[in-house]
């Protein structure tokens, strides 16, 4: 399995991770073809998780834009409300398959965590979950959820509490840990092999979008749309149309504040090289390689930098990256509430905003999808508290 995409991705870690992530590479390799792995992964996708989501044509919002055809990929209705699930039941079931008893995980906006909850409840590990401070308090029911499917949920209160410190945390965890402990990754990004495993696992997004707009319109989509925090989302639907170069792959990045500000998210847009957390790709950072504090009205885009593929991508230019700031952000939330009686997480509600200004300018014999990765009832205190909606 190749390590890197290009220059980036690679294995950045303490000596000491080195033999895990190495058998971690060798159990996956053997797992990913195995009939047996493969059909219980299924039959969890399919029975627990409520595969396949459906591919709904959002009529109302087409209209709303004026041009392309608009089409929504559900990935708000898998159990546990996000595409974190695809991911995290892979990554747990290997977990279980190499004899590991317990997870340890990072989370941001709380998806992953609960996600990670959820496959150590049904398949009876124990589950550690790292979040910082800050998250917890504007995440307040992803964390109950967490703790009353029997998580030990850990408040990190260094650095600018937030993602990239919970991450630091289960790493140092992971290093002390490693000969009894997985640590199931939310994104696609960190050392290798996550990168392509995540991205392997979370690919049934793009499957399913293929084979359904296949079944609905005759043939592929003009344009694919999806938030990028880490990546994990967009990389799932991004990666099964490589090579269909008549599509074209939007990923939409927190531009928080603006950029122009310097409070946002936007590793892609304006950052730069540079190694965080296991592997190289696009990083927001000064001169010195001092990292940024990320900024985003979406917990689970405030990530100061990027999985290595997107970075890959970007240089080819076989995938565009835009920012969409807070207020267009939260103006699609509403947007889409109000037209379709669709909720997206405010991660996706970027995805959103990004189809809609690109919907407008293409013309209505044209299709766009845009990944819909999580619903948005963990965000409706936030939304409540801003006095937006009346």
């Amino acid at each position: 399995m190749n390590s890197r995409f290009g220059i980036y991705g690679g294995q950045y870690v303490p000596e000491i991770l080195v033999p895990a992530l190495q058998d971690l590479e060798r159990e996956y390799l053997v797992a990913r073809n195995d009939p047996v792995f493969l059909g219980e992964l299924e039959s969890y996708n399919r029975h627990y998780g409520g595969r396949e989501t459906p591919l709904y044509f959002a009529r109302r919002l087409t209209e709303r834009c004026g041009g392309a055809k608009i089409y929504l990929k559900r990935e708000d209705l898998c159990h546990g409300g996000a595409h974190k699930f695809n991911n995290v039941m892979g990554q747990a079931l290997l977990a279980r398959r190499m004899g590991k008893k317990r997870l340890i995980a990072e989370t941001g906006a709380g998806q992953h965590g609960t996600a990670t909850a959820m496959a150590a409840a049904v398949l009876g590990l124990k589950a550690e979950i790292y979040m910082g401070e800050r998250d917890v308090a504007r995440q307040r029911m992803n964390v109950f959820r967490m703790k009353l499917m029997g998580a030990k949920v850990h408040e990190v209160s260094s650095g600018s509490k937030l993602l990239k410190d919970a991450i630091n945390e289960a790493l140092r965890d992971w290093s002390g840990s490693v000969e009894h402990t997985y640590y199931l990754l939310g994104t696609a990004a960190g050392p290798h092999p996550y990168p392509t495993m995540v991205r392997d696992f979370q690919s049934v997004i793009g499957r399913e979008i293929r084979q359904q707009l296949q079944a609905a319109e005759g043939g592929l989509p003009d344009l694919l749309v999806a938030c990028v925090g880490g990546g994990s989302n967009a990389i799932g639907t991004f990666h099964p149309f490589i090579e269909d170069t008549g599509v074209r792959m939007l990923g939409a990045e927190a531009a928080g504040e603006g950029l122009e500000t310097g409070h946002h998210s936007a590793s892609l847009s304006i950052g730069e090289v540079g190694v965080l957390q296991g592997c190289k790709s696009y990083l927001l950072q000064d001169e010195h390689g001092m990292i940024h504090e990320a900024h985003s009205i979406a917990p689970g885009l405030d990530y100061p930098g990027v999985g290595p593929e997107h970075s890959f991508l970007k240089d080819l230019k076989r995938a565009e990256y835009v920012g969409v700031t807070d207020k267009e952000a939260l103006e699609s939330f509403i947007t889409l509430s109000q037209v379709e009686g669709i909720i997206p997480a405010l991660e996706s509600a970027h995805a959103v905003s990004a189809g809609m200004r690109e919907a407008t300018s293409m013309s209505k014999d044209q299709v766009v999808v845009i990944t819909i990765s999580g619903r948005g009832d963990k965000d409706l205190e936030t939304v409540f508290d801003m006095g937006v909606v009346e």
